[in-house]
């Protein structure tokens, strides 16, 4: 038996304002999420990018090829509902922050870290009032209290949209600083990307990479922006 695959059926895709955001129509069709719930879009920015991930379907709807559709059901259906626990779970990669945990040798890698996430640290630091303790090796270090509210109170002062965004600029690099610091501008995805990946490039140097892990990276670092970009186009006014 053939598998069913979902088909395009509509001929135009158009956005208008709608309940104080904007909504995307297939033909004279509401687009909504998988759950049937209207999908509400905040800016006309982002309508419209949604609009055109529809608009490039061909015969076969492919979801993959529609990340901001993905992240805007995801929004709407996933994060609204349980706001503060996301904000809870983001917290928890402050508490474990990838920036904290350096490394015990070699030397070149102890100096890569420190040039790359040292500044970082020290933004969280006077920028967030949020300084991270520092620890070398595997051994595990309990951050401030006040500290981590302080980060859980930048996350949850966001939007429905910016938390959506946020989860996956914090998730994937593994730090809740490399994700505030995309969403305030101090740096961009990629170099959040970059700077995560310190540990698995010195690796690579010694050791090589393959080509699994290489679409591996490709595919993260496509995320992050996605991320980005998601951020980016749900910013009203």
């Amino acid at each position: 038996m053939s598998e069913w695959k979902a088909r395009r059926f509509w001929k135009a895709v158009s956005t208008r304002p709608a309940d104080e955001g904007w909504e995307v129509r297939l033909d004279d069709r509401q687009l909504r999420t998988p759950g049937k719930q209207p999908l509400i879009l905040p800016t006309e920015d982002l309508a419209q990018a949604i609009a055109a991930e529809w608009q490039a379907q061909e015969a076969e709807i492919l979801p993959h090829t529609m990340p901001l559709t993905r992240a805007a059901n995801s929004a709407i259906e996933k994060v609204a509902p349980q706001f503060e626990a996301v904000a809870d779970m983001l917290t928890e990669y402050g508490a474990t922050d990838l920036l904290s945990y350096r490394a015990t040798e070699p030397e070149v890698l102890i100096r890569r870290q420190a040039d790359s996430w040292d500044p970082l640290v020290d933004w969280a630091a006077v920028e967030l009032r949020a300084p991270l303790r520092i620890t070398h090796g595997v051994i595990p270090v309990d951050q401030d209290p006040a500290a981590l509210q302080r980060l859980r109170a930048e996350a949850a002062a966001l939007d429905l949209w910016g938390l959506t965004a946020l989860h996956d600029l914090v998730t994937i690099p593994g730090s809740l600083v490399l994700g505030l610091a995309v969403i305030r501008g101090r740096i961009t995805g990629a170099e959040a990307h970059r700077i995560s990946r310190i540990d698995e490039e010195f690796q690579i140097e010694r050791w090589g990479e393959d080509e699994e892990a290489r679409e591996a990276a490709q595919g993260r670092l496509m995320a992050i922006e996605w991320a980005e970009r998601l951020w980016h186009l749900s910013r009203r006014g």
